[in-house]
This record gives structure tokens, sequence and C-alpha cells, in this order.
């Protein structure tokens, strides 16, 4: 095991008791989590496959079926273990087979949905479990979180541990072009989509206009609407869309875009540090808040529904959960004033019942104003929202 190894939230399920796909973006620590939770003992048969490997990756995707004559070759049932399951995606067909037929428990995993959902590949009718392993959040972290660092080199484990993270970001954007996007065939020229990477970087947490991005690109809006979805299926970014239900004035309905690790937004914009009290800083604290959220919601299973609220006045809040159960504001400055308040208070305003208003913030401690507004440091909202004290539901 790597020394340098770090718990992550995300728990896998023991071996041989679920089949399951586990996704995330390239570089979030999925081989290493899965080589860390499953090891090869005389008890515990383990079939791993590394489609990374050049002999691997010809061996299966020219026959397939070897998989399953592999496994029948077992006395007793081994847990497969399948990296990069998207490199071959016809193996998952003969892992339905295998679930179906034989009871075998598989774990495939891999940093693109999108050539399994649109290939010849299936997700196994629905039958697996399907987990999604983000990049460090704070509270993995523990003492070796810094915020500063964070918001400037972002989450991916060995990124965000290494000093020269301009490099590692330069490698990874143009391993993901190469790897993801080039290689497996997912446009059809790659200067457009890089441009395109670029122009929405820009727009990164803000509402999105197909339209201005596509002018800048050249390309048409369609073309961009499929970058964007090319973008989440490869797990680079999701989308938050915009709280829609009635009120007493018109909302804003277009959704944001949130690049799943600010440190690739900044080297696409070619912000290499941040400081403090700039609006870049500000951006990048709010897509922080935004992963950790979305991290948590995902681990913990909390299954509520993230959004935003919008008027077309610009009055906004940056994250709503569920049906007005909690108003967050991200708010990069070391005192919050009458002004930052105003988007809270406005949709107190309009929806007396919303219960929990709370802004993270860079204050030094927590403080509740006198309409009830909770403003918490960064280490606070960490600890509230993993502790379940910020949100916290009991699903089944």
């Amino acid at each position: 095991m790597n020394q340098f190894f770090i718990d992550r939230e995300l728990k896998l399920p023991p071996a041989g008791t679920e089949t399951f796909l586990l996704f995330g973006p390239r570089q979030t620590g999925k081989t290493s989590l899965l080589r860390h939770t499953y090891k090869k003992d005389i008890t515990n048969p383990l079939i791993w496959i590394d489609l990374l490997k050049a002999e691997e990756f010809r061996r299966y995707s020219e026959r397939p079926w070897l998989l399953r004559e592999e496994v029948e070759a077992y006395k007793t049932s081994p847990f497969v273990v399948i990296d990069e399951i998207q490199k071959v995606p016809q193996l998952l067909d003969e892992a339905h087979y295998l679930h179906e037929a034989k009871g075998i428990r598989l774990a495939l995993c891999g940093s693109s949905a999108r050539k399994i959902k649109r290939g010849k590949g299936n997700l196994l009718g629905g039958r697996a479990i399907v987990y999604n392993l983000f990049g460090f959040t704070a509270n993995e972290l523990g003492r070796l979180w810094e915020i500063d660092r964070m918001l400037t080199q972002g989450y991916l484990p060995k990124i965000y541990l290494s000093k020269r993270h301009v490099r590692l970001l330069d490698a990874y954007v143009s391993t993901y072009l190469k790897e993801e996007i080039m290689s497996e065939g997912l446009v059809r020229r790659l200067p457009p989509f890089s441009n395109f990477l670029t122009a929405a970087s820009f727009s990164d947490g803000e509402p999105v206009n197909h339209s201005t991005i596509a002018r800048d690109c050249g390309v048409s809006s369609q073309t961009i609407r499929g970058y964007f979805d090319i973008l989440v299926d490869t797990h680079l970014g999701s989308w938050l869309p915009a709280w829609r239900k009635r009120v007493k004035r018109r909302v804003s309905v277009s959704p944001k875009f949130y690049f799943s690790d600010i440190g690739v937004v900044n080297y696409l914009t070619r912000r290499f540090s941040l400081s403090r009290g700039t609006p870049e800083y500000g951006k990048a604290f709010e897509n922080w808040c935004f992963h950790e959220l979305t991290a948590y919601n995902s681990y913990k299973e909390c299954y509520f529904t993230l959004s935003y609220w919008r008027l077309p006045s610009g009055i906004e809040v940056d994250f709503i959960i569920n049906d007005m159960e909690v108003a967050i504001e991200a708010k990069a400055v070391e005192l919050v004033q009458p002004r930052h308040l105003k988007g809270l208070r406005t949709l107190k305003e309009e929806f007396p019942g919303v219960k929990k208003r709370v802004v993270v913030s860079l204050e030094p401690k927590c403080r509740l104003t006198e309409d009830k507004i909770l403003i918490l440091p960064p280490i606070d909202f960490v600890k509230m929202l993993w502790s379940g004290e910020l949100y916290y539901t009991n699903v089944f």
C-alpha cells in the first residue's frame, strides 16, 4: 500500500458482496482506493484486470469472452476488478452474464461513462450500484488541508500534494485531451474542443449561455451542448440547475456549470496563483463549496437536490438544498457585511419558510446575525457539513 494513502470518505463494500461501478475524474484515486480496499489472498480469490496495460487491453478487446473462462477456472467464486472499463465496453456483456448466471460479483472502474452508455456496453441493466469518487475533500485531508492551497491547486490528490502543481495540471489537461477525447473519438476535431474548454472555464460557476460560448469558439450552439455533455460524461464537471418552483417574481432558469476541479479551471484560465480579495478567488471559493456539498451528498447517500436561486435583478443565493431547507451563500470575504446578506434576506421575504440560512466566509469565528443568518469560517463549515449538523437526513 502506498504509505501516503489518505483515507477517503467513500467506503466501498466488502469483496464479493456487491457488483458496482466506480466512476470519477482521472487521478481522483480510484485505483488506489480499489487496491487499498481489495487485496488478494488465499481465502479471497481476486481477478484484477487493468485495461491501461497494453497487453491487457489487446487481450480482452480481441477476446472479451476470455474473462468468462478465467472465472470458470477458479474453484471458488472470485471477486473481479476491472480498471478503466470504458476502454473495452464489450466486457460489460461478460460481466452481466457472470453476475446473472454465475453469481459473480464485480467492481468496474472508469473515468468515463460516455463510451459505455453510448457504445455497445450496458450498465448491467441497472443491477450494479454506482459509486462516484471525487477529489480530496477538506474533511479527508484533516491537518493537511489548507484553504488557499486547495483553491489554487485543486482537489486531485497527486496535484494537491505536489509542490509543482502547474506542471502536473499541464500534463493532466494534455492527458485528458489525448486519452479521453482524441483516442476515444469523442469529438471530430480536437482544436475546437480545446478552445471550448478554455471558454467554459471562464464561466465556471456562472449561468451558461451556449450561444455566447459558441460564438467565441466558432461552432454551433448544438455543438457546445454536446461538448458540455462530454465534460459531464467524463466527470470533468456537472450542472447546478436553477430553482424553478412558483415564486412571486420571475427567476433565472439557466443552469450553472461547475468544473469538478478548481485547479483545472485555474490552469485553463492561466490563474497560476490566487489572491484573497480578488474576484477569481471568490469564484474558486464558490467552486470549493459546491465540491464539498456534492461530495458529501454522494458519499453520505443523502439524495438531496441542489440548486441555486436568482432573480433577473442579479440578486441570488448560491446553493439551495431541497425545497428551501438550507440556503447557502459562499462569500470569500474576511468580514461579512449587510450587502453580502442581501440574497439570503430577499430569499426569506420570498420564502418565509426557509429553514436555515448560512454564509460560508473567511471570517475567523462563527456568528449569528439578529435575523438568524449563520456565518461560518471554512473550517466550521467543513465540520458542520461532514458531521451532519448542517444537513442530515435518514433516508431509510
